[in-house]
């Protein structure tokens, strides 16, 4: 996975020390009710669509780019879903990063959905009775986007 340009910046100033960085997810549904998963390059587990917010990018704008930089589909944003934290992570490098995760709910609008950059190594519509195996916190958002309205879903303790 390509290092943004600012976490390497900030790398060189703090080393491996741990970073708070904020992340989003994006579950994808089209008109026949199925979600847009992508298959990871760096460890084959199937996922919602993710990323990390640029400084300073909208929770929501980052969410629909990451989906078309990944797969080339273009969504409209409808509602947050979820909200956790995940971490720490320590990466092989020695990197440690903590993630703060928004996931939404995105309807698909157009383009045909494919691999389209190194983040994955496949990309695939999936029926929600058909799903792969999901780590409990994208099966959550996947099973919370599909009311069409809702409250997110946070930890309150």
């Amino acid at each position: 996975m390509p290092i943004p340009d600012f976490i390497l910046s900030l790398r060189q100033k703090i080393g491996h020390d741990p970073l708070w960085l904020p992340g989003v997810g994006a579950v994808v549904l089209d008109d026949a009710g199925r979600v847009l998963l992508g298959r990871r390059a760096d460890n084959g587990a199937w996922t919602i669509i993710t990323g990390m917010l640029d400084p300073g990018e909208e929770p929501a704008v980052g969410a629909a780019r990451e989906v078309l930089e990944e797969t080339g589909v273009l969504v409209e944003v409808e509602r947050l879903v979820s909200t956790n934290v995940v971490g720490p992570v320590v990466f092989a490098n020695g990197d440690v990063c903590t993630f703060l995760n928004q996931s939404f709910r995105c309807r698909y609008l157009s383009g045909e959905a494919r691999v389209n950059d190194d983040e994955s190594s496949d990309v695939r519509w999936f029926a929600l009775d058909d799903l792969p195996e999901l780590n409990a916190a994208h099966l959550r958002a996947v099973q919370l986007a599909q009311a069409p309205d809702g409250a997110a879903w946070f930890v309150k303790n």
